[in-house]
Order: C-alpha cells, then sequence, then structure tokens
C-alpha cells in the first residue's frame, strides 16, 4: 500500500483550481509515496464548488445558459429550439468579425486566433468532403478492459445514419453532406492509436479524427493540432483538453476529471470534516486518465484545512484481477474508497468491496462518472440481487443513462432508444450506447451551424461552430448547461449531478440535498505541458 506520508494541512484561503495544475504523480515503484505538489489557482471556481456542496448555491454564476423551457415535450421542440440558437451562435459569430479569413488565411474566434499558413504543406480545408460525404475517422475500443466502448461509436454511427436519412446537411454553398464514420479498434492502447489516426489520416483522409481515452489521445494531438485536423468531443475528461490556444483543435466534451476529483473531495469534507482526520483510499488506473484524478485530488488536499490520511495502489490497465490492490487497501480501514479507475475494474471494485468488508467499513464510496454506466453496476453486471452496487456514490457529469428506468418517458431518451431498436441494437445491451448519441449530438450541432458560415462546411469553420456551441443538450440532466466560448470558456461541461446508486430501483438518484451542481464558466484554460504534465 502507498500512504501519502504528509497532512496535507493547509489554509483553506490557498483555494484550489478546478484546472489541473499539480506535477505528475510519482511512478508505481513499491516506494512511491504519493503526487509531487504543484501550483493552485482559480479561486472562484473552487469556491463556487464548495458553496454547491454546502447548498449555499447550486448554479455557479459565469458562463452563458441555454436552457430548455418547460415546453420541451416531443422532438419537433428540441428541433425548433435548436434552430432557434444555432442561429444566434451565427449572428455573435458574424457581429463579433470571428471567422474564416480566406484571404488572410487566417481563423478568428474569442480569445483566440490561428494562423492557418502553418498547417503544412497540402493542407486543405474542404479534405475528407469529397462526394458529399463529412469523412469521420474515429480510435475507439472495440477489445480490451474498455471493449463496452465500442457500442458508444455505434450508436453514433446510428445518430450519423437518422441525420442522412433526413436529408444530411446543406450548407450556404448549396452542397449537400451525408456523415460516415470509420471506426477503428485501438484496444485503449496509445501504442496502437498511433497507427491507426495515422491510417485514417493520410490513407482515408478523413476531416477529423474522433479519439477516445486520455493516453490515447495524448499520444496523437500535437500531431492533430500541427496539421490543423479537428480533434473533436475527445472521448475523455481529461484537462488537457480545454486549451484552445495552443491546441485549438482538441475539444472534450465530458466534464473534466480534476473537477470530479475536486467535488469528491467537497462532498467527502461536508460529509465528514467533523472528523478529526480522515483516511481516504483510492484506487488509480496507472496512466494519464488515472493520473489526472490523483492530482486532482491531491490539489484538493493540499489546500484543505482537513486532515486528510491518502492511501492508494495503482493497477494496470491490462490487469485481468484486482484483488490484491483491493484487500491491501481494505486492510487500511478508511472511511472513504475511490475508485479512480474505467472498464472493468469498475465492476471487479464493487464485487471485491463487497468481498473484503470495505463495503460495510467504509462511509463513503465513489465510483468515477465514466463508470456512470448499468453496464458497470447494474444488476447484470455485479450479479445477484445487485445489492452489491447499492449505496455506491458518483459525481456523475450530468450524463443521462437511457436505460434509468425514470427517464423512459424523456423525449430525447425515448427518441434515441427507437432508433438503437430500429437499427437491431437492444438499448438494455450496453450503458454506454447512451454515450454515443451524447458525442454524436455536439458534432452535427457543429457542423449545422459550420454550414452556414462563409464557407460552408469546412475545418475551420467546424472548429469555430464548435467553440462558440451553446445549447440545450438533451443528453444532459435538466439543470446541467453545455457551453463553450472560445478561449474564455474551453469546457462544454462544467456540471454534474450528485447521485447515488439505489439497487432496488437499478437507479441513481440525485442527492436531494444539494441537486445539481453547476459550475460553467468557472474552469480555467489548461494549457497541458506533456512534460511535467501539468497546465502550464
Amino acid at each position: 500500500m502507498r500512504r501519502a506520508q504528509h497532512p496535507y494541512r493547509r489554509a483553506v484561503g490557498a483555494l484550489f483550481s478546478l484546472a489541473l495544475v499539480a506535477t505528475a504523480c510519482g511512478s508505481s515503484s513499491g516506494n512511491d509515496e504519493g503526487a509531487e505538489e504543484g501550483r493552485i489557482v482559480d479561486a472562484n471556481a473552487q469556491q463556487a464548488a464548495e458553496d454547491a456542496i454546502q447548498n449555499t448555491t447550486t448554479t455557479g454564476a459565469g458562463g452563458s445558459t441555454a436552457d430548455a423551457p418547460a415546453t420541451i415535450t416531443s422532438m419537433e421542440d428540441y428541433e425548433t429550439l435548436w434552430a432557434s440558437q444555432r442561429q444566434e451562435i451565427i449572428d455573435e459569430i458574424k457581429a463579433n468579425g470571428w471567422g474564416w479569413d480566406q484571404g488572410a488565411n487566417k481563423l478568428t474566434g474569442p480569445g483566440f486566433e490561428v494562423d492557418l499558413s502553418q498547417c503544412g504543406a497540402g493542407w486543405d480545408a474542404y479534405q475528407g468532403l469529397e462526394g458529399g460525404v463529412v469523412k469521420i475517422g474515429q480510435t475507439i475500443p472495440a477489445s480490451g478492459i474498455a471493449a463496452d466502448w465500442t457500442n458508444a461509436g455505434f450508436a453514433e454511427g446510428v445518430y450519423y445514419d437518422y441525420i442522412n436519412g433526413q436529408g444530411g446537411i446543406t450548407d450556404i454553398t448549396g452542397k449537400t453532406y451525408t456523415i460516415t464514420s470509420d471506426r477503428r479498434d485501438d484496444s485503449y492502447d496509445p501504442a496502437k492509436t498511433v497507427p491507426l489516426v495515422d491510417e485514417l489520416l493520410d490513407s482515408e483522409g478523413s476531416f477529423m479524427i474522433k479519439t477516445t481515452g486520455s493516453p490515447n489521445t495524448l499520444k496523437v494531438y500535437d500531431k492533430l493540432n500541427a496539421r490543423c485536423v479537428p480533434n473533436p468531443y475527445v472521448i475523455s475528461g481529461h484537462p488537457a483538453w480545454g486549451d484552445p490556444v495552443n491546441h485549438p483543435w482538441t475539444w472534450g466534451n465530458l466534464l473534466a476529471y480534476n473537477t470530479e476529483a475536486v467535488l469528491w473531495g467537497n462532498l467527502i469534507t461536508s460529509r465528514l470534516g467533523d472528523q478529526e482526520e480522515i483516511t481516504v483510499a483510492a484506487l488509480i488506473m496507472q496512466n494519464d486518465f488515472g493520473k489526472a484524478y490523483e492530482v486532482g485530488f491531491q490539489n484538493f488536499m493540499d489546500s484543505s484545512d482537513t486532515k486528510i490520511n491518502f492511501v492508494f495502489e495503482r493497477v494496470d490497465p491490462t490487469a485481468v484481477v484486482i484483488t490484491s490492490q483491493m484487500t491491501t487497501l481494505a486492510a487500511a480501514n478508511p472511511d472513504v474508497f475511490i475508485a479512480m479507475t474505467g472498464g472493468t475494474p469498475c465492476t471487479q471494485a464493487i464485487l471485491e468491496a463487497a468481498n473484503n468488508g470495505l463495503k460495510e467499513s467504509a462511509k463513503l464510496l465513489f465510483q468515477p462518472s465514466v463508470c456512470k454506466a448499468m453496464t458497470y453496476i447494474g444488476k447484470d453486471a455485479v450479479g445477484g440481487d445487485g445489492s452489491a452496487s447499492d449505496g455506491w456514490l458518483i459525481v456523475g457529469g450530468g450524463v443521462k443513462d437511457f436505460n434509468d428506468s425514470a427517464l423512459l418517458d424523456d423525449p430525447w431518451v425515448a427518441f434515441a432508444r427507437k432508433l438503437l431498436t430500429d437499427a437491431g441494437k437492444a438499448p438494455e445491451s450496453s450503458g454506454l450506447l447512451n454515450m454515443g448519441f451524447n458525442h454524436s449530438w455536439p458534432v452535427v450541432e457543429s457542423l449545422k451551424i459550420a454550414a452556414e458560415l462563409p464557407g460552408g462546411v469546412s475545418r475551420p469553420n467546424f472548429m469555430l461552430a464548435a467553440r462558440m456551441l451553446s445549447m440545450t443538450n438533451p443528453n444532459l440532466l435538466d439543470g446541467v448547461k453545455y457551453n463553450m466560448k472560445g478561449a474564455d470558456d474551453p469546457y462544454p461541461t462544467e456540471g454534474s449531478d450528485i447521485s447515488r446508486f439505489d439497487a432496488a430501483k437499478q437507479s441513481w438518484v440525485i442527492d436531494p440535498d444539494i441537486g445539481i451542481v453547476e459550475l460553467s464558466g468557472k474552469s480555467a484554460p489548461c494549457p497541458w505541458d506533456l512534460g511535467t504534465s501539468s497546465c502550464n
């Protein structure tokens, strides 16, 4: 077991950031004693998080709003609303003189400018649009511990097929486009991601490249940005995707992992702060994904006035079992357990905690937002009567679960479930099918906005449209906003539900004392430094 040796007691006035700014955690060697300390910034973000958890506010000031009116009862209502919101974005772009200046060969947006002459020899703003087809290249696991994510890719394709069936996307030049997605299995292995991206770029000529996973994307995002290829809505909540100045062609979609970690910390100290000392145990995936969680939580502890002892074990992404690590952590008799993992280890952590007594002894147990799906926590996953999952907590990122019985009458959920059924895929077969809609909906909306800008559908217009997207996202729970605005607000999702799993209902139930935590506009940009694994 690895234990952070110092107790992390500092004045709360130092306030920590929701932007990840610490240096990298230590190695996985046996004498690893915890993460190094890093810079702490963005006091406003921390205060908003703390206030929300303490229930003094649940809305967090800042950021634009795109709340759905109470009259949304059908897909037609959504379509009318979205058309209006898209037009507002188009009008704002034009009113501010932002956009693709083909004469000057540059792209401007709020707080950023891209010199397109630096995109490399042979760069083509319209590459991947030949034949009236928007060619999306995608790397996503279809094998290994994260294989279930292939269902997200499948669902993306289902939504694109629906858009194609509605006539596709016609731009102001009169061209009509359909959307295709070429998915390649990288097994969540960064070494496989690199050649697959090269193939999708150089052999297939993709218009954009969609990637899955933090370590995988970090291996290719410098290359994609140097070549000015959109790398949109990465299936990962790594804070590095919030860097519109240095990496304007890469952006995320999910709640940032370090934001999630800070919310964990606030909830822990809110619930257990009357204790003289709190012991927190964590199972940490040994890659850039787990590191983002770990350093974010270390940043929280470093600024908290509560004494927290942090013990942790690491798990290799390819590990088949985690029994040894979980047994060691349970022996520390922690007050809190956090799974800083993804994929199969999420379910394994639930089962191991039930078997080794940790579930009964710990006061709080957390699953990561990436394992919110029933695929990982539902009765079919954990077996028996499903009680092993009962009571686990999650900072869930606000994403709707299409298999949650409380949401089946939601017009978007009902619509998506029907599309899946018509495509021959039972919605219940994977809890990650909903994530496919969550990651394809903004692609479509960004393309529709790009289609109305001078020059029509193109890589520059698509990137600008995405970085201005402020709309009602039907994939998010009511109260969770979805907005970006260039360099001023680089994270589209900064709100989250705080939920507890009810095994009897087989559903996540939002904590009635907290509700939705909304922090739009609070997270500072993160110019990620690969060398130090920190915001620079």
